[in-house]
């Protein structure tokens, strides 16, 4: 059996202002990219599960991401239809070594002797047909007890690229010669020029054994704490939580650093597949559909004598004149202006925000949670307003807040309000006022989304000021997640 395990965790932010902590770009859909056949309204992690559809002996993923990101990934692969998926939960990020080896436990305790299909859920793929194709190929070899490697055919001197120099030929893969790091420019020329590199790009296929076995060979320390945290491990939901202290221990390591550039099972598979990590905006512009000028437009953009540049407008008009070779980006809450050739450096400005403690590098002003999602509206001192979305049969904490009151008004639906020891409905443009200090509840028990306007008054309006009693979701222990 051949079971997929998606990475899906990191932040993306070199992607800001679309992507950002709290919905990161492995969940977004990118309108402008080509990926599957499947069409533009499915984010990249989505997209990485689709593209797998009609490949031979394929099992249940197993889907590896961050405790914040839990809800994101349970809603997408929902929509999907995927209802058997694993999902473990990082409770630290340590890179791809370790969370393998904790997908390679939790399949061999499941079916021993699968094999291991790794993907990371942020990558585009263009040609289905040929991805599927080379899959097929490195099943054979991890069937065979090789641990493969799919390098991708350089199409340009790529500078934030690792690549593979390809050893003897076996037939339809190659031996690995050796593993290299990010090269400079004229290096990655002679590598392109030579015509023996590939690109790294980060999906393997192996049998979760001989994944382990090499482990053990070459990083035991590590593979003991994964041991010790995989025992630990509970259930909580549809959730695998994996210990903190004991995962903590692992050492942060690729799985090229770990055991690809020791062992010697390694393989490398060529993939001509339209493949990209969509890295930066440089890399989102490179897939787009180009206009006459080299544009590529997303949104209500009107331009003027603008060439080579990449403009995505999600709030409001954006207009460029008389400008060449750039980015721009906008959201509702954060405008990026970059030229295109410093795009990588887009994570500066996430550095930045970060130190700043601004919101902006983790939230947008709509944000999602299991329940729906609430978006800022208007702020100033003393009063917030928002929308909350509340979807059919969804219901918010059990909860109250210390420094704050809040006026709730239907728009659309019929809210069922617990405030202190009242229960009642809301329909369409009634309002309710929730007390501070008072225990209260929202609820939609209809088949229809609700819609609400949210006022929020008092001295203190930030999202840990709450206390949960009741939370159909588990998220008691979880004060810095709204409702």
């Amino acid at each position: 059996m051949l079971i997929p395990v998606i990475m899906a965790g990191g932040v993306g932010s070199r992607l800001w202002p679309a992507s950002r902590e709290a919905f990161p770009k492995q969940f977004l859909a990118f309108s402008s990219v080509k990926n599957a056949a499947d069409g533009p309204s499915f984010s990249l992690f989505q997209e990485s599960l689709l593209r797998l559809r009609g490949v031979p002996g394929l099992g249940s993923p197993i889907v590896v991401c961050n405790a914040e990101h839990r809800f994101l990934v349970a809603e997408q692969l929902r929509h999907l239809d995927i209802h058997d998926a694993t999902i473990i939960l990082e409770p630290v990020g340590r890179n791809t070594a370790p969370a393998v080896a904790l997908a390679a436990l939790c399949a061999e305790a499941a079916q021993a002797g699968s094999l291991l299909l790794v993907l990371a859920a942020d990558h585009v793929i263009t040609n289905v047909k040929a991805f599927q194709q080379a899959v097929q190929v490195g099943s054979q070899q991890a069937a065979a007890s090789a641990l493969v490697t799919f390098g991708i055919l350089p199409l340009s001197p790529e500078t934030g690229y690792g690549y593979i120099k390809r050893g003897l030929s076996r037939g339809a893969v190659y031996e690995i010669s050796r593993f290299v790091e990010k090269p400079d420019r004229i290096t990655a020329l002679s590598y392109l020029d030579s015509g023996e590199y590939y690109w790294n790009s980060g999906m393997f296929i192996f049998s979760a054994k001989m994944y382990l076995q090499e482990l053990k060979k070459f990083e035991s320390h590590l593979l003991h704490y994964c041991e010790l945290a995989w025992q630990g491990a509970v259930s909580d939901m549809d959730f695998i939580r994996i210990p903190l202290d004991l995962f903590k221990a692992c050492p942060a390591i690729s799985i090229d650093y770990a055991v690809m550039e020791h062992t010697a099972a390694a393989v490398v598979v060529p993939l001509d597949a339209g493949w990209s990590d969509l890295g930066a905006w440089s890399a989102v512009w490179e897939h787009g559909p180009h206009d006459a000028n080299n544009n590529v437009l997303v949104g209500d953009v009107l331009l003027h004598e603008v060439s080579n540049s990449f403009v995505q407008a999600q709030s409001r008009l954006v207009t460029l004149v008389g400008i060449d070779n750039v980015v721009v980006v906008e959201t509702s809450d954060a405008v990026l202006v970059a030229n295109k050739t410093s795009v990588q450096n887009v994570k500066e400005i996430v550095r930045q925000l970060n130190e700043l403690k601004r919101p902006e590098a983790g939230l947008h002003l709509k944000v999602y949670r299991p329940w729906g999602s609430y978006e800022s509206l208007a702020e100033s001192v003393g009063f917030k307003v928002k929308r909350i979305i509340v979807k059919a049969g969804a219901a918010l904490s059990l909860q109250l807040h210390h420094k704050r009151a809040e006026h709730w008004i239907v728009v659309t639906g019929t809210a069922t309000v617990t405030c202190g020891a009242e229960c009642f409905d809301l329909q369409e443009n009634q309002s309710t006022y929730i007390p501070i200090e008072t225990k209260h509840r929202l609820e939609n028990r209809t088949d229809g989304p609700l819609i609400l306007i949210e006022v929020q008054c008092g001295s203190y309006l930030g999202e840990d000021d709450i206390v949960r009693f009741e939370d159909i979701y588990g998220r008691q222990q979880e004060p810095t997640n709204q409702a």
